[in-house]
């Protein structure tokens, strides 16, 4: 454990210090020109492949995505099950044109958050509740408009492996306001990078896209069939995970969830 900390130390001061000053230049350079930003798209998916090669080197996290012939070329809204800020780096790189929906908080960081602006990341409001659903909307229906990939973590936030369900309605009023196709996402991220771990440990990272449901369904049916597209698929992924060995200490609870599990599915 000792090793795998200072190597997780290591990856923490090489991805704060590169996201900090990639952050502040493009941010400082923002303050001048939009339309500079709009450019850097290469920018933003070198910070997201360099994560992942760091994570590769020095925690010994693997990156492995599968699925992506499920992306369609025109808009729709990507939903992905969220574990882990992996979830973001690996994502990025196979989505043409993303905008993320992201929590205003992350917005009002400085530099960082003109930057995720000028890149067309969607803000959330999350204090304000439901009144904050019609203005992400009208954001997402203005991206979708351009063609661009709106990828939604539906439960709103970073989830432990087999934690319980807590999907939001926000991924299912976009469904029903933009009359495009759904492609849900499962990974098993947060089996290597937990949720506010100090601690990465080595592994390969999955993340599978799925066959996407198509447009035009009531939107309680399309929150139906995401669910049941994402956990079946997520579980898949755990006891594969599972079956090969952890390097990872788990909790009682993780360990009593995966139990149950492997033995239910296993």
């Amino acid at each position: 454990m000792v090793i795998q900390a200072i190597r997780s130390l290591f990856f923490y001061l090489l991805f704060i210090g590169q996201t900090a000053i990639l952050a502040i230049v493009l941010g400082t350079v923002g303050l001048f020109s939009d339309k500079w930003l709009t450019a850097l798209w290469p920018v933003a998916r070198y910070w997201a492949a360099s994560n992942l090669v760091m994570l590769r080197w020095l925690t010994g996290i693997r990156s492995e995505i599968s699925g992506t012939e499920h992306i369609p070329e025109t808009g729709c809204i990507i939903v992905s099950k969220h574990q882990s800020d992996w979830d973001i780096f690996a994502l990025m790189p196979h989505v043409e044109n993303p905008a993320f929906i992201a929590k205003k908080e992350l917005i009002d960081i400085p530099f960082f958050g003109k930057v995720a602006s000028a890149f067309g990341t969607i803000s959330i409001d999350r204090k304000k509740g439901g009144q904050a659903i019609p203005a992400m909307v009208d954001d997402a229906r203005r991206a979708i408009e351009n063609k661009r990939h709106i990828i939604i973590f539906p439960e709103g936030t970073r989830k432990a492996p087999l934690a319980d369900l807590s999907y939001k309605s926000g991924a299912a009023r976009l469904y029903e306001q933009l009359n495009v196709p759904v492609v849900p996402v499962a990974v098993n991220s947060g089996l290597f990078w937990g949720r506010n771990s100090p601690v990465l440990w080595p592994g390969t990272a999955k993340a599978r896209f799925l066959p996407p449901i198509p447009a035009g369904l009531d939107s309680a049916e399309m929150q139906r069939r995401m669910i049941a597209a994402i956990e079946p698929a997520t579980e898949e992924l755990i006891i594969e995970a599972a079956k090969k060995g952890l390097a990872r200490p788990l909790s009682a609870e993780l360990r009593a969830r995966l139990d149950v599990l492997m033995v239910n599915k296993g």
